[in-house]
C-alpha cells in the first residue's frame, strides 16, 4: 500500500480486506495451488547426499516358529551394505502403546511387547523379519528375494470371536485365550434392571467390517545421523512432531533433544500414520551403523500388509425402551479384534471411544458397554477416521431404526422422544461427559426439511418404475472429541514481512494453514497473504498435540488466540515507546495501536518492521513482539448433525447405489466453511466405502484375499453422489471460537444413513438387518433369502 494513502482510506482498506479473510468466509486453501500444480514435497521426494534404500523382508506365513534365517547369499548380492534381523536390533525398546485400558477387575491390559523385527515366531503374513539396505532400490529388493526364512507353520485364527474359543491358536503364551483385555464400563445390575423392567428390548447383532486406511502416500522415512553430535533426524509422515520424536527417542534410549522428526506433505493418514513402525527403527538402526542417510518407501502391496487397518468390531447391541419408546438402557458387549500386536491407540477405539459415542444425541439414562479384546494373526489394528465414533454412533442409529420398526412408531419421531433438550444443558452423560451445547430436536427438523424428505415417496414410486427398490436413511451423530491437554502458541514476526505461526498440531490434507490464518488475522489485523505455517520440523515445535480426534481447530484456534493476546500486550508496551504514551493509553484495534483519543497510531506489521530495521529500546521493555509459549487446550466438544441418504438397489444384481444425500451439522463456529464442507465430503465418501464395498478378507490360513486394489473395492468418482451440506450451528461454550471438530463427522453420520437407508429399501421383502459391506453379493443374498421366507416374489 503507498505511504501517501490517506489514514481512512487505509483504514477501509484494511477492514476490507479483514472481511474478505475474516472467520466465517470461505477462502480457498492457500496451499492447493502447489499441491494439484506437483510441487508438494512429500516424504519419498526427500533424497540426502549418499543415502542408501532399505527394503523389508516379510513373512508369507500368518503364524510360524522361526527356526533360520539365512542371510549369506543375500548379503553377497551386488550393492548390498547390511542386512539385518532381530539379533542386530537389541538395543531398542518394543513399539510403543499409549492407550492401555484396564480389565473390568482393575488389573492391567496384557499388552506382548512388539520389536521391530520379529525373532521367536511371526504372526501376521507381513510380518517384518529381516531389512536389507542397498545402493539402490532395485539392489535391495533382489536381496531381499534372497534372505531364506526357515519357518515352521502353525494354525491360524483370524477372527475375534474365533480366537476366544478353547482349542484357538494360541499367539502369545504370555497372553491366555489370546484375549489381551476385558473391559466392562456402567453398572451391570442397573442396566439389568432396565432391561428387566422395560416394555420393549431390541436386540441386533453388528459387525464392524475390517478396512483398509488406503493413503493416498504410502508410508515411508528417510533417516540420517550425525556421529560428531549423536543426533539423528528422521523425515516421514506422522500425525505429530513432538509427540513421535519423543517416542523415538524413548525407543531408540536417547534424550528427545537428540532427535529431529520432519514430516513435510503427509498425503493422508487417518489415524494409519500416528502409530511408531518396525521399518522406521530399521533406518534408524541403518543410518547409525553405516555412517550415511538409509532410505525405506513402502508401495501398495506392503502397505496391505503392513500399515495399520481400521475397525473389525463383532457387537450385539441391545436397546431397553418403556410403552412410550422412551430408552432406558443400551448394552454393547462383543468382541473386537486387534490383530497380531498392539497398535499405538488400538485399545481405546471399541472400548474408551465406544462409551463416549454410544450416548450420542439421546437422553438414556443407563449404558453398558462390555467388550474382549482378542489378538488374532491378522495385520495389527489402530485408529481410523472416528476411532470409535462412528462405531459408536452407528450402533444406536441403527438399533433406534429397528425398534422403531419393532414398536411401530415413526423413525424421526422416536428420535425427537429421545432427544436432550436445550434447556437441560450442560447434560450430564451416563458416559460421564458433560454436553455444553447442541440444539438436536431443531437439527434433525432442519435435516429432513433440507432432505425433503416429504418428497420421498414420489421419488420411490420413481424408482420403482425403474425397477430399482429406494430406500431412506436417517444418521444421527454426535461426536466426542478429543480431551484437553496442551499446545504451541507461536507468533513470529519475520524480517521479509511475513508473519509465521507455530503450533504442534499437524496438517496431513486438512487445511490448516487457511483457518488458522484466518484466526490469526481476526486477532491481530494482520494481513492474511502474509501468514505463514510451521507444524512441520520438531526443532521448531518443541511441544504439541499433534493431530487426531477431530481437535485442531480447538487447540491451535485458542494457542493461536492467547499467543496473540500477549503479542497485543507486549506491543502495547512497546506502542507506548516509539508514540510518546503511556502504556496505559494504548489501545489495539484492526491492527492498529493507537493513543486513545488521539488519531496518532502505528500499524503492528509497521512496528514489527522497526524493530527489525534496529529500532532501539529500553532494556527493561521487551525486544520482539514474537511470542512462542504452551497453552492449556479446551476441553472436548461435541459435533453433531444429522444425515440422510438415500439409496437404489437393483433387485436383481443387488447392486446399490447411493443417489440422493444431504447432512446437517453443528460445528459451532465455522471458521472455514469451504474446508468444512470438504472435510464432510471426505468423511461421507470413506463411510460409503466402508458401507457399500471395503472389506479386508483374510482366508483359514491367514493369508490376505484383498491385498491390492483388484480385489480391494475401493470407493471411485462414480460411487459418490452430491453431497449436500448445511450448518446449524450453536457454538460451543468452552472454547473462545466456539468451535466443534468436524474432520470425522462424514464417517459418523455416514455409516448409519446409508445402511438404514439400505435396510428401508430392502423391507418391503422382510429384511430387517444388513451386515456391512452391504455388496452386492450380499444385498442379492438377502433378498434371495427374504423370498425363500414368503417376502414377495418381485419387487
Amino acid at each position: 500500500m503507498d505511504q501517501k494513502t490517506p489514514a481512512a482510506d487505509r483504514d477501509d482498506l484494511n477492514r476490507w480486506a479483514s472481511q474478505r479473510f475474516a472467520i466465517g468466509q470461505p477462502v480457498p486453501r492457500m496451499e492447493d495451488p502447489v499441491l494439484v500444480t506437483g510441487r508438494g514435497q512429500y516424504t519419498d521426494d526427500v533424497s540426502l547426499a549418499g543415502q542408501a534404500t532399505c527394503v523389508m523382508v516379510r513373512s508369507t506365513h500368518a503364524h510360524g516358529i522361526i527356526r533360520g534365517i539365512d542371510v549369506a547369499a543375500a548379503r553377497k548380492m551386488p550393492g548390498v551394505i547390511a542386512v539385518y534381523t532381530a539379533a542386530d536390533l537389541t538395543g531398542f525398546k518394543p513399539l510403543p502403546v499409549v492407550i492401555r485400558p484396564k480389565n473390568r477387575d482393575g488389573s492391567p491390559m496384557i499388552v506382548p511387547p512388539r520389536p521391530a523385527l520379529a525373532s521367536d515366531k511371526v504372526r501376521f503374513v507381513g510380518d517384518p523379519v529381516a531389512a536389507v539396505i542397498a545402493e539402490t532400490a532395485w539392489q535391495a529388493r533382489d536381496a531381499a528375494e534372497a534372505v531364506v526364512l526357515d519357518i515352521d507353520p502353525l494354525p491360524a485364527v483370524t477372527d475375534a470371536r474365533a480366537a476366544a474359543l478353547a482349542g484357538a491358536p494360541q499367539l502369545y503364551d504370555s497372553v491366555p485365550n489370546n484375549q489381551s483385555l476385558d473391559f466392562q464400563y456402567g453398572d451391570p445390575e442397573k442396566v439389568k434392571a432396565a432391561f428387566a423392567q422395560a416394555a420393549h428390548v431390541t436386540k441386533l447383532k453388528i459387525g464392524n467390517n475390517r478396512v483398509a486406511v488406503s493413503a493416498m502416500e504410502p508410508r515411508s522415512a528417510v533417516a540420517q545421523y550425525d556421529k560428531d553430535s549423536g543426533r539423528y533426524t528422521i523425515y516421514f509422515g506422522c500425525q505429530s512432531i513432538s509427540g513421535n520424536r519423543n517416542s523415538i527417542a524413548e525407543l531408540i534410549g536417547v534424550a528427545p533433544d537428540k532427535v529431529r522428526v520432519i514430516a513435510r506433505n503427509v498425503g493422508g493418514s487417518f489415524g494409519m500414520k500416528g502409530p511408531g513402525y518396525p521399518e522406521y527403527v530399521c533406518v534408524l538402526h541403518g543410518t547409525r551403523e553405516l555412517g550415511r542417510p538409509v532410505k525405506w518407501t513402502d508401495d501398495r502391496s506392503g502397505a496391505f500388509v503392513s500399515d495399520s487397518q481400521g475397525r473389525d468390531h463383532d457387537m450385539l447391541g441391545e436397546l431397553a425402551l418403556d410403552k412410550d419408546g422412551k430408552f432406558l438402557a443400551i448394552r454393547i458387549s462383543g468382541y473386537t479384534n486387534l490383530g497380531a500386536y498392539h497398535g499405538q491407540m488400538a485399545a481405546g477405539v471399541a472400548t474408551g471411544n465406544a462409551v463416549k459415542n454410544i450416548q450420542s444425541v439421546y437422553r438414556t439414562p443407563l449404558l453398558e458397554v462390555s467388550v474382549k479384546s482378542m489378538l488374532t494373526n491378522t495385520t495389527f489394528i489402530s485408529s481410523y477416521r472416528g476411532a470409535g465414533r462412528p462405531e459408536g454412533n452407528y450402533y444406536v442409529e441403527r438399533l433406534i431404526d429397528r425398534a422403531a420398526v419393532e414398536m411401530g412408531i415413526d423413525k424421526v419421531e422416536l428420535r425427537k422422544r429421545n432427544h436432550i433438550k436445550p434447556r437441560e444443558m450442560p447434560y450430564k452423560t451416563a458416559s460421564d461427559a458433560l454436553y455444553d451445547s447442541g440444539d438436536f430436536s431443531s437439527l434433525l427438523k432442519h435435516a429432513m426439511e433440507f432432505a425433503d424428505v416429504k418428497g420421498f415417496k414420489q421419488r420411490r414410486r420413481e424408482s420403482k418404475k425403474q425397477g430399482k427398490l429406494r430406500g431412506l436413511g436417517i444418521g444421527g451423530f454426535l461426536e466426542v472429541t478429543a480431551p484437553a491437554g496442551k499446545e504451541l502458541g507461536g507468533v513470529a514476526f519475520n524480517a521479509d514481512g511475513t508473519v509465521t505461526i507455530r503450533t504442534g498440531t499437524l496438517d496431513f490434507g486438512m487445511g490448516h494453514a487457511t483457518p488458522f490464518a484466518q484466526v490469526l488475522s481476526a486477532q491481530l489485523g494482520v494481513p492474511f497473504e502474509s501468514i505463514r505455517l510451521m507444524q512441520t520440523d520438531s526443532d521448531e515445535i518443541p511441544v504439541g498435540g499433534g493431530s487426531g480426534g477431530s481437535k485442531s481447530i480447538m487447540s491451535s484456534g485458542k494457542a493461536i488466540i492467547d499467543a496473540s493476546v500477549k503479542v497485543i500486550d507486549k506491543g502495547k508496551t512497546i506502542a507506548a515507546h516509539v508514540l510518546e504514551a503511556s502504556a496505559g493509553d494504548i489501545e489495539f484495534a484492526h491492527g492498529r495501536f493507537t493513543i486513545a483519543g488521539t488519531d496518532r497510531a502505528i500499524g503492528i506489521m509497521e512496528l514489527a518492521a522497526k524493530l527489525h530495521s534496529g529500532l532501539k529500546l529500553p532494556p527493561d521493555l521487551p525486544q520482539t513482539l514474537d511470542v512462542k509459549e504452551v497453552f492449556d487446550t479446551p476441553p472436548s466438544t461435541f459435533p453433531n448433525g444429522c444425515h440422510v441418504a438415500e439409496v437404489e438397489i437393483d433387485p436383481e444384481t443387488g447392486e446399490t447405489e447411493v443417489v440422493r444425500y444431504s447432512c446437517v451439522n453443528d460445528f459451532g463456529t465455522e471458521v472455514n466453511p469451504m474446508i468444512v464442507a470438504g472435510q464432510v465430503h471426505g468423511g461421507v465418501v470413506q463411510a460409503i466405502g466402508q458401507a457399500l464395498m471395503e472389506d479386508i478378507l483374510y482366508d483359514s490360513e491367514g493369508q490376505l484375499l484383498t491385498g491390492s486394489y483388484m480385489d480391494y473395492a475401493m470407493p471411485r468418482a462414480k460411487n459418490a453422489p452430491s453431497i449436500a451440506v448445511e450448518s446449524h450451528a450453536v457454538p460451543a461454550t468452552t472454547n473462545p471460537l466456539g468451535v466443534k471438530g468436524c474432520g470425522e463427522a462424514g464417517c459418523a453420520g455416514g455409516l448409519p444413513s446409508v445402511m438404514n437407508a439400505v435396510v428401508d429399501a430392502l423391507s418391503e421383502y422382510g429384511v430387517t438387518h444388513v451386515e456391512m459391506p452391504a455388496t452386492p453379493q450380499r444385498v442379492w443374498q438377502s433378498i434371495r433369502d427374504a423370498r425363500a421366507n414368503g417376502g414377495p416374489a418381485r419387487a
